[in-house]
């Protein structure tokens, strides 16, 4: 969840009230959000560093500041103008707000040069307030932090959606956005004063300069294109180099009166969602009047088509007010028409009608709630603003609400009789790194079945696992200062996921279960003995070939059902010492899991100092061959 950090006596000021701690923690809670920490800009450098001399903390404000947790999707949220606003309406001290789009005598233009953007950055949405000022700093904090915020959060780091403010004062209209040779791009970015720099030369300071380590993450983003996006005046001054840095030229200041907001994107419906929830914060202070800008897209000469922006028209929703109660959980008397009308008031769905005819409530969504979606959405809203904590405790209705799936009962039998068994069951990470998926595990095959982020938020999470393998010997690596004389054994019951076109989604879970043991020998023996002993639990009994003369006067299962053991070789274990679990039912056979010793080198990759064993099964394949009745039960 993202962090807004608020200063305390500045957000009680705009509320009209003060509030004790418990009592905000409270309202907070009531309202869907968390009161995470109470701090100050002094109190966090003084935690950061142990070294600072009480002078040195002396400039830092002791303020005190509220961190509040938010929803992720509520974008609108991310700034004291938000939160203020949302917190007052909710409390009944102001309506929801309606934005004015005034058309100026002459109306902006952006031109967008299609034929070049379309390869590199292809959308672009615009506005404009007038009348803004920000000569109190805490607007133009609050201005600056929103945007770093919605950067970070619906932006993905720029990717999708990069935000440029400038002082319309200083610019020559129309803008033209296009995409140009990168050397060929020349002005003075934000972070100079007066050194002017090429495309390519800024992004490689900024990837190497100490002061510019916080734009680094974002040159990787166009580093290697031979054109990158640059906006500019009638002039040819350089607005920005978007997703990288405004210029100098025209950035915002004290005495700035007139904004121009430009966004660029990849994405053209987040691009209006990140524009409108600019535009709509900070249109409190001019009266929330906006112009409108045409956004021109133009290829080969011809305008292929023009768009208004910003979109700020509020969307009209309507849900089943038997949907709503059945949701939150209250009856006819409980939630009334009127009080379902007045609980979606208070969370800026506004106004909202109840249709007799139809029975449903139907609601104006503005353009700060991109979050609402569905009527289930609405229904939520009704929910927080009814409190959780009045909603009374009922018992379900039908014997069979809340009773495990098959295969849930089934895994948490198998959990029970793993962990007897001596072994400590672990939870790790469902995305890894596409080497150790395959290149640590010595694997080459499999790697078309893995699904693969396409924005991962860093390198450790690539793809989502296909085998829980590497969680356990990523957990080994990190117990390191564990004694195995003993013996140490993990264990974990949980999902990896393959691709498959088959499925609606593209990918399919499958249930497994990983067993290791690491202790001063290979212990072999004991990965083998799990082995025979989950079969047990489950009812599988083994085959007569496999059973040897190891049972007595065995004569056979009496079950469809038998198992067996068959060496094999495979990568990641050492030869000789691996062998898969076989099913075997009407003559045929089906593999269902493999164990044996972990090869040295799998175990140098993942830096596991001592021999270990391995077992990973396919609980939904023994689920389905086991004869424990359903649930255990």
């Amino acid at each position: 969840m993202p962090t807004v950090t608020l200063d305390r006596d500045h957000l009680y000021e705009r509320l009209g009230k003060t509030y004790t701690q418990e009592e905000f923690e409270l309202l907070c809670f009531e309202f869907g959000v968390e009161l995470d920490d109470v701090t100050s800009a002094y109190q966090r450098a003084k935690d950061m560093n142990k070294n600072l001399t009480a002078k040195e903390l002396e400039k830092y404000d002791q303020s005190v500041e509220y961190a509040i947790d938010v929803p992720a999707n509520r974008y609108d949220l991310l700034c004291m103008e938000g939160m203020a606003r949302a917190l007052r309406i909710f409390l009944g001290l102001e309506k929801t707000p309606s934005f004015t789009l005034v058309e100026p005598a002459k109306r902006l233009k952006m031109t967008v040069e299609s034929d070049s953007t379309d390869a590199i950055r292809p959308f672009c949405v615009c506005a404009v307030l007038r009348g803004v000022s920000f000569e109190d700093p805490r607007v133009y904090n609050s201005f600056i932090d929103l945007q770093d915020k919605l950067h970070q959060n619906i932006c993905r780091r720029r990717t999708l959606v990069a935000i440029g403010t400038h002082d319309l004062d200083t610019l020559q209209p129309q803008f033209t956005y296009r995409a140009e040779p990168r050397d060929s791009i020349d002005f003075v970015p934000l972070t100079e004063t007066e050194k002017s720099w090429t495309g390519r030369k800024l992004l490689d300071h900024y990837r190497t300069a100490p002061e510019c380590k916080h734009l680094k993450p974002y040159t990787g983003i166009i580093y290697d294109s031979p054109n990158y996006p640059v906006i500019r005046d009638s002039t040819g001054q350089v607005l920005s180099l978007p997703p990288i840095i405004n210029g100098r030229h025209s950035r915002i200041q004290p005495s700035t009166k007139n904004v121009f907001i430009e966004c660029t994107a990849t994405d053209e419906t987040k691009a209006n969602v990140v524009c409108s929830t600019v535009v709509a914060m900070f249109a409190e202070y001019c009266g929330f009047r906006v112009e409108p800008v045409d956004v021109e897209y133009v290829k080969n000469g011809v305008i292929t088509r023009t768009e208004t922006t910003p979109v700020l028209a509020a969307r009209t929703m309507t849900a089943p007010l038997r949907d709503v109660r059945g949701v939150v959980g209250l009856t006819d008397n409980e939630l009334t028409p009127e009080a379902a009308c007045q609980l979606a008031e208070k969370m800026q769905l506004a106004p909202a009608r109840y249709d007799a005819t139809k029975d449903e409530v139907s609601v104006s969504v503005p353009v700060t709630r991109s979050d609402i979606l569905h009527a289930v959405d609405v229904a939520e809203d009704i929910g927080i603003a009814y409190g959780y904590n009045n909603i009374p405790e009922t018992l379900p209705r039908t014997t069979t609400t809340g009773r495990p799936t098959r295969l849930n009962g089934f895994s948490d039998l198998l959990r029970d009789e793993v962990a007897r068994a001596g072994y400590v069951e672990v939870l790790t990470h469902g995305l890894c790194r596409l080497d150790e998926q395959f290149d640590k595990l010595r694997h080459d095959d499999g790697k078309e079945k893995a699904v693969v982020l396409s924005n991962p938020a860093s390198e450790e999470f690539e793809i989502v696992r296909t085998s829980l393998l590497v969680g356990a010997l990523k957990t080994l690596e990190c117990a390191k200062a564990h004694s195995v004389k003993e013996g140490l054994k993990l264990f974990e019951v949980n999902d990896v996921v393959h691709r498959d076109d088959n499925e609606d989604v593209g990918a399919l879970n499958r249930r497994h279960l990983v067993a290791t043991y690491t202790g001063m020998t290979a212990g072999f023996e004991v990965i083998h003995g799990l082995v025979d002993r989950v079969m047990t639990c489950a009812q599988i009994a083994p085959t007569k070939a496999y059973a040897g003369n190891s049972l007595k006067g065995y004569t056979g299962s009496s079950g469809s059902r038998m198992y067996s053991v068959e060496p094999i070789d495979d990568p990641t274990y050492f030869p000789g010492r691996c062998a898969r679990v076989m099913i075997e039912e009407s003559g045929s056979k089906t593999s269902v899991g493999i164990f044996g010793v972990v090869h040295p080198e799998v175990l140098k990759n993942f830096g596991v100092a001592n021999p270990t064993s391995a077992l990973e099964l396919d609980v939904e394949a023994l689920a389905a061959a086991s004869s424990v009745p359903p649930c255990g039960c």
